[in-house]
């Protein structure tokens, strides 16, 4: 399966900001240093499941 975008909906893109909450408040990820960054990556992200 291929995740490349078909070059004709690029115009259609928008920049999508993502948060993180750090040390009781939210901030954006491309704010964080090199190494932050690689950290965010590693993390494993869970879906919570609603009864």
């Amino acid at each position: 399966m291929s995740h490349e975008i078909p070059k004709k909906l690029n115009a259609k893109r928008s920049k999508c900001l993502v948060y993180t909450r750090v040390m009781g408040y939210h901030r954006p990820v491309e704010s964080f240093n090199i190494g932050k960054k690689g950290e965010h990556q590693q993390r494993t992200h869970f879906k919570e499941i609603m009864v």
